[in-house]
């Protein structure tokens, strides 16, 4: 069954829809899924440190309403917005984008979901996701903070 694709832009332009020859490009879901779920702004925990010093803790609006009870959607890797690349920092990516793609493994579309954060360069955060899929060949993406 095939999606459309969505691709990401970097984690200040977001995302959007990938255009093929003749209109939207499409994909077999996994990686739209994947973008959507590290991307989405996940609405912050009680005792997380919000950017900036505000109040806004973001989250989608639809997880008033989730299918599974406390189900909820997106990563809070937007917590890191302004942090000082640390290793500290790095564990806490990992942490969120493990967070925010536990339930492809939970839904049975992956055995394993790997995810190791890096500093490839100053002023770079870099997420290697590495899937392991049932029934296909694994796969990996790499996204980067420009």
């Amino acid at each position: 069954m095939a999606d459309l694709s969505t691709v990401f832009l970097g984690f200040d332009a977001g995302a959007d829809y990938a255009l093929g020859a003749f209109g939207l490009a499409e994909d077999d879901g996994l990686e739209t899924a994947v973008v959507l779920s590290l991307f989405t702004d996940r609405r912050a925990e009680a005792d997380d440190v919000l950017p900036g010093g505000g109040d806004d803790r973001r989250g989608y609006w639809g997880d008033a309403w989730p299918n599974v009870p406390g189900d909820r959607i997106g990563s809070r890797l937007w917590l890191l917005h302004r942090e000082k690349q640390t290793p500290a920092v790095l564990g806490r990516a990992q942490q969120y984008a493990r967070e925010a793609l536990a339930w492809l493994t939970e839904d049975g579309i992956a055995s394993a979901v790997d995810v190791v954060a890096s500093i490839p360069r100053s002023g770079i955060l870099a997420l290697e996701i590495g899937i392991t899929r049932p029934a296909n060949p694994p796969i990996r993406y790499r996204f980067e903070r420009f």
